[in-house]
């Protein structure tokens, strides 16, 4: 593991150094996640879908902040490989929801489980005291990810 003996405390050090690792370990965990070969943003609508009792496709284009007519294409594809279905819209007549199929759920544990596989593999190579400091990060960075705008 790389890691600087004296590691410098100041945001502007903090801050290059968080986003790389971060992005290293989601860009890992995308890899490890994708057994079937889905694209980031098929991925990530599965994940949207799951434990939701659908959504619209106007709906999944503003979680994915995605244009809408990028994300029909994205559900037309995910359909045509039976991984979502599309239902009547139950008040608009010109909508339709989508939700995750039998085989859609699945692939979205399957991911779910290669990501958890590969961390705890990973983690396996940890010491008991590296651990605790990575859990003890794990809660920092979700603090991180609740701060609203700009810091005061």
């Amino acid at each position: 593991m790389n890691r600087p003996k004296d590691l410098p405390v100041t945001p502007e050090a903090v801050v290059p150094a968080l986003t790389q690792a971060m992005g290293r370990i989601l860009r890992r965990l995308r890899v490890e996640a994708n057994p079937g070969g889905l694209s980031i943003s098929q991925s990530a609508v599965l994940a949207s879908l799951a434990g939701t009792d659908g959504l619209s496709n106007a709906e999944l284009a503003r979680v994915q902040a995605m244009k809408p007519q990028s994300m029909s294409t994205l559900l037309s594809g995910l359909e045509g490989e039976g991984l979502v279905k599309r239902h009547s819209h139950p008040s608009d007549g010109r909508q339709f929801i989508f939700t995750l199929t039998p085989l859609g759920l699945r692939t979205r544990h399957m991911a779910t489980e290669a990501k958890h596989a590969w961390l705890l593999a990973a983690m396996g190579r940890l010491s008991a005291e590296q651990r605790k400091t990575l859990l003890a990060a794990a809660a920092l960075i979700d603090d991180l990810a609740a701060v609203k705008g700009e810091p005061s």
